[in-house]
């Protein structure tokens, strides 16, 4: 069963992460214009009204945090909280009506990710995370598998370009999936609910934006799993790639084969 007694934020992250659920169901099969924005990447009312509701209930619940959107950017940026929201993450899933998005709602403080709701309504999963009280899918507590030799493990890959367009690192990983025990790429908010529940074992991947994944590391995290930067740093806002496992050793293996 999942905590009694969330804290305030918790409470708030979920509540907000149910009314954008109502909003996401309103727009999914109806009519809507898509534009462009100028990295090429997809944008709906749906995504601007989602993440407006959702900036509504947490600035009303704590006017004096700050908040950082994808749609609607930085109000507040200096405050001690700070909260990160992706509102649809997978708008190309969205637009072309099949359900691999989701809303992420992350905390976080001082430069330390807290807290984390990642809701993916079409799909049917909610998973979230607060540091110190565990991870949770759908109300039940979830680990890692632990796993923590690259042979045994099975690793998704999501976004690589990036790394693609590095041949010594896109060398290093085709070594990589070679030796582990199955690769598959199961993308976006999916692979790392898996990773969290212990159902695959590590994930790749080179170009994210920190929206994308705030949320999503502090369910890693909680649920026992190691979750950085391709490089092995901590999260920041500026970060760009991951590198996520269910070990210390399993993180480290990979690590130090794909050391630039």
């Amino acid at each position: 069963m999942s905590p009694a007694q969330p804290s305030p934020f918790l409470d708030t992250a979920l509540r907000a992460a149910e009314a954008a659920e109502a909003v996401i169901r309103r727009y999914y099969q109806g009519d809507y214009q898509v534009e462009l924005k100028a990295d090429q990447s997809p944008v709906t009312v749906a995504d601007v009204e989602t993440e407006r509701t959702i900036r509504g209930l947490i600035l009303e619940a704590f006017p004096e945090h700050g908040f950082y959107g994808e749609e609607t950017g930085k109000v507040n940026a200096e405050a001690e909280y700070n909260w990160l929201i992706d509102p649809i993450d997978g708008t190309k899933s969205f637009v072309r009506h099949y359900p691999f998005f989701s809303t992420q709602i992350a905390l976080m403080r001082g430069g330390e990710l807290v807290l984390g709701v990642s809701n993916a309504p079409l799909f049917g999963e909610r998973a979230w995370a607060e540091q110190g009280a565990g991870a949770w899918l759908d109300g039940e507590r979830i680990r890692v598998s632990g796993e923590q030799r690259l042979e045994r493990a099975s690793l998704s890959l999501g976004n690589v370009a990036t790394l693609a367009a590095q041949p010594s690192r896109w060398a290093a990983l085709g070594e990589i999936v070679q030796t582990v025990n199955r690769t598959r790429g199961y993308g976006d908010f999916y692979h790392y609910h898996l990773l969290a529940a212990g159902k695959i074992d590590a994930v790749v991947e080179s170009d994210v934006n920190i929206l994308d994944i705030a949320a999503l590391s502090v369910i890693v995290r909680e649920a026992g799993g190691v979750f950085t930067d391709l490089e092995g740093r901590p999260l920041t806002l500026q970060t760009t790639s991951v590198l996520a496992a269910a070990s210390p050793e399993l993180h480290a293996e990979l690590l130090r084969r794909l050391a630039p």
